[in-house]
């Protein structure tokens, strides 16, 4: 019946879907000898308009690979009759953009790159979409004297196709599934586990309760706000909303004092039961109560876990303040349906669970073992809070001792050494119990050398920053070759305004983006800009993945001035840095000041999130989210 009612809301939707804004093609001309020139042509539907490269707004970016025998001659150039809206200056109709190239060689080649605008209706722009292309070039003069060469046109690949609501949909559920591995998501396994265990009567329907409860939490809400976006053109949406949620110091102090007391009820402190008031109550209305308390448990699994989903989340919000209307609420069904079918299934296990053979105190050292994991998992909330308001009390070497000791007592329970209050002896350790205590010990060895600095990468979206770190290994050895030059960067623009950062593997750069335009025109250089956030999980696998890789690096350290801007962080500024956003609010801390800049120059509200600037601020490239493709990240940072 549900999947009966889903499956004919999204054929409704997908029917209601707009006609392409734009369609592109692309094609490769040859001018002269070893000179060709690229033409992307793009027919606006006459319902939209979209900015000029050059302007007050995030305009067209037309981006073209440059290899070793691809060379681009010059910047791009873009032809267009110009139209107006409310005094600006945009394109509508046809739109022609050209690319000088010099290419080398006499074998074919394929020119490819891509085209990102945001098509605008009214004052509504929808989310920046990418035209790919791929073009084969044959080399003038090996199979005729032909000048225009092949090319693709846009009923091939255009960004319409690539995000189309259909692939939204496939990315949301996939997003759904993965967010069960993430940091803040997990440690909600053994509390589903724990409370459905103790179901008496009802649990299969409690159970598909739980799940339908998810969903609602996610999808009701966020149809609320868009559909007040929607109808007061966008005003009540304000990125700093979910920043708090997921990074001020009290949800998050809350979220890991409630994992703490459950890691302690686990251990035997204490059983967590209802009031006698309220279990009074439930005996005598038992399906309200019992619904109330799996409500309640959902509730808490969506707030934990917005700290993960929160980018996610975001990026659904801002296509909603652009111009869109259903994609938002599909796409944020499909993913919460997607996230929610996991913790739906275990709630269906322990029922089944409950008509099993008692086996003594086995489920007594399950919910044992899931106490330690509260415990070291329980920490992560407290080090967001750690991490954005700078009280330094949890930093990696101090959250890194906790973990071992954590792990190596769960190694010795395991074994049998150390007993809680309700274990039954341990007579001998079994094959499987033997296999736990095996994985347990080697995580324990990995963790090790962690205390003097080896990267850990397999943990980097757990622990804190490795620059929150005291003592390194090797801190005073030869510079990494990498980073050579990088001092120069700073150097050449120093005593601007002292908003010079360290960030992650020794590389330097500002926290202030006019200061790291100015830095980068003062060099020479391009600038990075690092949209990212204390408390974001994705940006620290970056960091720790990607941007450690030797080639990464020296481009980095090189090329780039890196300004990163910390969307959560809690800093308070001084009043002549205050902001006062158009409807008459005061931004007074770093994070929101910096959440409304990227918002408002960039289009973006989730993090990592990455752009290059050129020395007068203008976008080159980005944005660039979250991907730990190594290769395509030396590509993106490649001009």
């Amino acid at each position: 019946m549900i999947s009966s009612i889903v499956a004919a809301f999204l054929s409704a939707v997908l029917y209601m879907q707009a006609v392409p804004s734009v369609v592109w093609k692309a094609a490769v001309n040859h001018t002269e000898n070893d000179r060709y020139q690229l033409v992307v042509t793009g027919q606006i539907d006459s319902k939209y308009y979209v900015h000029p490269m050059k302007g007050p707004y995030v305009g067209t970016l037309l981006s073209v690979d440059s290899t070793d025998r691809v060379f681009l001659d010059g910047k791009p150039v873009e032809e267009y009759t110009p139209s107006e809206y409310k005094g600006e200056e945009v394109v509508t109709g046809t739109y022609v953009l050209r690319q000088d190239l010099q290419i080398t060689g006499s074998e074919s080649v394929t020119v490819d790159g891509s085209v990102t605008w945001s098509a605008c209706s009214g004052d509504f722009c929808e989310m920046p979409q990418d035209y790919e292309f791929s073009v084969p070039v044959q080399i003038a003069g090996q199979a005729g004297n032909d000048a225009t060469l092949a090319g693709n046109d846009g009923g091939v690949m255009t960004g319409s196709d690539r995000s189309s609501l259909w692939s939204l949909i496939l990315e949301a559920i996939l997003w759904g599934f993965a967010m069960l591995l993430t940091p803040c998501v997990f440690p909600m396994v053994p509390m589903t586990v724990s409370f459905f265990v103790k179901q008496e009567k009802g649990g299969r329907f409690k159970a598909l309760m739980y799940g339908i409860f998810i969903v609602l939490l996610y999808t009701v809400p966020i149809s609320i706000i868009i559909g007040l976006t929607w109808l007061l053109g966008g005003e009540t949406v304000t990125a700093d909303i979910f920043n708090w949620l997921s990074t001020h110091w009290l949800p998050n102090i809350i979220f890991f004092v409630i994992f703490m007391v459950f890691a302690a009820s686990f251990f035997g402190a204490f059983e967590i039961t209802l009031p006698s008031k309220w279990t009074t109550k439930a005996d005598s209305n038992s399906d309200k109560g019992g619904l109330l308390g799996v409500f309640f448990l959902a509730l808490t699994l969506v707030l934990v876990s917005f700290s993960c989903t929160g980018p996610i989340v975001g990026t659904v919000l801002i296509k909603s303040t652009q111009g869109e209307f259903w994609t938002p609420m599909v796409t944020m069904l499909a993913f919460s349906i997607a996230f929610a079918l996991p913790f739906a299934l275990l709630a269906f296990f322990p029922s089944v669970l409950k008509k099993l053979p008692k086996s003594g105190g086995w489920l007594n050292s399950v919910k044992v073992v899931l106490g330690f994991i509260e415990v070291a998992l329980g920490l992560k909330f407290l080090s967001v809070a750690d991490q954005t308001y700078h009280w330094h009390l949890l930093d990696r070497e101090v959250y890194l001792a906790i973990w071992i000791v954590c792990f190596t007592l769960l190694g010795l329970y395991l074994l049998g050494k150390i007993r809680f209050k309700h274990d039954s002896p341990l007579e001998y350790v079994g094959v499987g119990r033997l296999a736990l205590v095996i994985i347990d010990f080697a995580f324990v060895v990995y963790m090790l050398p962690g205390m003097w600095g080896a990267p850990l990468k397999a943990l980097s979206g757990y622990m804190p920053p490795l620059q929150t770190q005291d003592f390194v290994l090797g801190t005073y050895a030869p510079a990494n070759p990498a980073l050579q030059g990088s001092s120069v960067i700073l150097s050449e623009a120093k005593n601007l305004t002292g908003t010079e950062v360290s960030l992650p593997h020794g590389l330097t750069g500002y926290s202030d983006l006019e200061d790291g335009i100015a830095a980068a025109k003062a060099s020479g250089k391009k600038v990075f800009v690092d949209i990212t956030g204390h408390g974001c999980v994705n940006c620290r696998e970056m960091e720790a993945r990607v941007w450690s890789d030797p080639k990464v690096l020296g481009l980095l350290a090189n090329d780039f001035v890196i300004v990163s801007l910390y969307v959560d962080d809690k800093t308070k500024l001084p009043e002549e840095k205050w902001v006062t956003t158009e409807t008459g609010k005061v931004l007074k801390d770093v994070g929101r000041v910096n959440s409304n800049l990227v918002l408002n120059r960039f289009g973006v509200n989730s993090q990592p999130n990455y752009f290059i600037l050129d020395g007068d601020g203008e976008i080159l490239k980005g944005p660039r989210g979250y991907n730990l493709d190594i290769e395509e990240f030396v590509n993106f940072l490649t001009l």
